[in-house]
C-alpha cells in the first residue's frame, strides 16, 4: 500500500511540475508578444497612446521571460532587463529606472533604432557599443537572481509606460566617476544616483 501511495504522489508531483512549466512558457510567450506591441507604440513611427488593458504586461508574465538570465538577447524584455541589470546593478530604483528611461527615449527618437534590442546592440559591428556591457568581452548572463528579478520588473513598467522619465528626456549617460569626451557635446539634464544624463542641445542624436 505504501508503495502505491508513493507512486501516486510521484505522479501528482510530476503532473504539477509539467503544468507549472507549461504556464511559465505561456506567460513568457504572452509577455514577448505584448512587448512587441508596446515597443511599436514607443517607437518614433508608432502611436504615442497609452497601452490598452489587454496590452499591459503583468508581473508573472514578465518574470517568466528568461527566468534564470541565460537566454539569448532577442526579445524586448530580455534586452531591456539585461541592460538595467548590468548598467545599474545593485543600485536603487531611481538609478535603474533612469537607465530604462534612456533606452525607451532612444526607441522613441529618430536617431536610434526603433526596437529595444536594436538600441542596446547598436554599434556592435563597429566595435563601439552604445552600452559597454554588450561588447566588453565578458559573459552577459545575469548572476544575481534578486537584482535580475528587480530589473525585469523595471523593464515591465518601462514597456507599459508606467515609469516617469527621471532623466528629462536624456539619450545618453555615464557614471559620475568618468568624464567621456562626448559629454562636452551635449546638454546635461540631471544627475541620478551614480549617473549623469544628457540630451543633444539641438535635439539631434550623434
Amino acid at each position: 500500500m505504501r508503495q502505491i501511495w508513493g507512486v501516486a504522489w510521484l505522479m501528482i508531483f510530476l503532473l504539477v511540475g509539467q503544468a507549472t512549466a507549461a504556464d511559465q512558457a505561456q506567460n513568457a510567450e504572452g509577455a514577448k508578444g505584448k512587448a512587441e506591441v508596446l515597443e511599436e507604440k514607443a517607437s518614433a513611427e508608432g502611436s504615442k497612446g497609452l497601452p490598452t488593458r489587454v496590452e499591459i504586461i503583468n508581473k508573472p508574465e514578465a518574470q517568466a521571460v528568461d527566468p534564470i538570465g541565460e537566454e539569448p538577447l532577442d526579445d524586448a524584455i530580455t534586452c531591456l532587463a539585461r541592460t538595467i541589470y548590468w548598467e545599474a546593478k545593485g543600485k536603487d530604483d531611481a538609478d535603474t529606472e533612469a537607465v530604462a528611461n534612456v533606452v525607451m527615449n532612444r526607441v522613441g527618437h529618430e536617431g536610434f533604432p526603433n526596437t529595444i534590442c536594436g538600441v542596446v546592440k547598436q554599434g556592435h559591428e563597429q566595435g563601439a557599443c552604445q552600452f559597454s556591457w554588450w561588447c566588453d568581452g565578458r559573459p552577459d548572463d545575469a548572476k544575481e537572481e534578486e537584482n535580475y528579478v528587480r530589473a525585469k520588473e523595471i523593464a515591465r513598467k518601462a514597456l507599459n509606460g508606467q515609469l516617469k522619465d527621471r532623466t528629462g528626456g536624456a539619450l545618453y549617460f555615464h557614471h559620475r566617476k568618468v568624464t567621456p569626451n562626448w559629454s562636452k557635446e551635449y546638454t546635461k539634464t540631471v544627475e541620478v544616483g551614480e549617473h549623469i544624463f544628457y540630451k543633444p542641445a539641438g535635439g539631434e542624436a550623434k
